[in-house]
């Protein structure tokens, strides 16, 4: 089926509609088990949705991720969002986005109180020891297969390349993404007016983030306006994590005075090294500023967008497919999103591999990934189990 698919640029969104409990239970096991960042969770969404349950083609799947690179907000979130969507209607698309985000937010709640009480947050590199190794390997078994569906062609395979390029060039990730759409729309158009190949083209320029803001001097804190912030920021933001600091430091160090660097840096290690979604973040900020109000309305406010922005683009991404004008499109940004997931992969490698313990659990895991489909939650949980077990033995 996918392959047929693939040759005849359609696709098929979900096998069937199916019962909520399935969406929840997906979503909840993500939001506990999902660590290492939207590569990561992506990876884990497509092991659960696309290999062990068949929701999704393959195709189908590499194009929600096209999509949801077109939108502002969390890619990983939006895709589990997606999903459920799919599977059990509007039901499933609260109940899969909330799920989702609530196991990670309730943790980086509990991390902000601690932070308040004692001054510096819990250490967790005793845990995180065992499970990146783990998470390169996921990463790595999903890039394996959505790149078969992604690279379909030589041409393809070198705007891929191209991509990859840019980036450890340090060129925007989002210009990436949109050049790599570019290119490939201009040569197909390039090739059907002129029956001829077209010289690939590729932007070279990055896009510039927003300036710093040097405003206003610190104001007694707003619930309303922590809400909106966080709103807007939910609503415009594209990109990672790197791109979510210079927004939050824009708006609450430099323009609102309600945070030190310090506690900002405090707060984007947190959400880092906690699963679910890395945007979580906003959770600690709001727990910092405003307490338990500021927190929960910081969580809502930031994700908001995402639900929306999914129920609005949800019936064109069929669409997006079958079109002549944006089929095309959608190819060179899968193609180019799954350059820039190699790459991070490779930065996440960098900093997970430091041992040979680390490389032998990368290597076992990856082995079993591919050759077993042992179920990836499992090996999270395991590997870090041997992190806490080697750190206690003092290796």
């Amino acid at each position: 089926m996918p392959d047929r698919e693939m040759a005849t640029g359609r696709t098929v969104p979900a096998v069937e509609p199916g019962p909520l409990g399935e969406v929840a239970w997906v979503a909840l096991k993500l939001g506990f088990t999902a660590f290492g960042g939207p590569a990561a969770h992506i990876a884990m969404l497509r092991e659960e949705v696309v290999v062990r349950r068949r929701w999704l083609s393959e195709q189908y799947f590499l194009d929600l991720i096209g999509a949801t690179n077109l939108i502002p907000g969390p890619n990983s979130t939006e895709m589990v969002i997606h999903c459920g969507y799919l599977r059990a209607g509007w039901r499933g698309l609260i109940a899969a986005g909330t799920l989702f985000i609530t196991p990670a937010a309730l943790m980086v709640l509990g991390l902000a109180w601690a932070y308040v009480r004692w001054g510096s947050t819990p250490e967790a590199g005793w845990l995180l020891y065992g499970i990146k190794p783990v998470i390169i390997a996921i990463v790595g078994q999903a890039l394996w297969g959505l790149a078969r569906a992604a690279v379909r062609s030589v041409f393809l395979a070198t705007v891929g390349l191209a991509a990859l390029v840019l980036y450890f060039l340090g060129i925007n990730e989002i210009a990436i993404l949109f050049g790599g759409a570019l290119a490939v729309l201009l040569v197909h158009l390039a090739r059907q007016w002129r029956g001829s190949s077209a010289a690939m083209l590729l932007p070279l320029g990055g896009l510039p983030l927003p300036a710093l803001s040097l405003a206003a001097p610190a104001v007694p804190v707003s619930l309303l306006q922590l809400f909106l912030t966080f709103l807007k920021i939910g609503a415009v933001l594209y990109g990672s994590g790197y791109v979510l600091l210079a927004f939050l430091r824009r708006d609450f160090v430099e323009r609102l005075g309600w945070l030190t660097d310090q506690q900002l840096l405090d707060a984007v290690a947190v959400g880092q090294f906690t699963p679910g979604p890395v945007f979580t973040t906003a959770t600690f900020v709001g727990y910092l500023v405003a307490g338990w109000p500021g927190a929960v309305l910081a969580t809502i406010g930031i994700f908001l967008p995402s639900f929306l922005f999914v129920a609005a683009i949800e019936p064109f991404v069929p669409r997006l497919r079958r079109s002549p004008w944006t089929a095309p499109l959608l190819d060179g940004v899968n193609v180019a999103a799954m350059a820039l997931m190699a790459a991070v992969s490779w930065q996440l490698g960098r900093e997970a591999i430091v041992d040979p313990l680390t490389a032998g659990l990368a290597l076992i895991a990856l082995v079993l990934l591919l050759r077993f489909k042992v179920n990836s939650a499992w090996l999270v949980l395991a590997g870090g189990a041997i992190g806490v077990v080697v750190r206690l033995l003092g290796g």
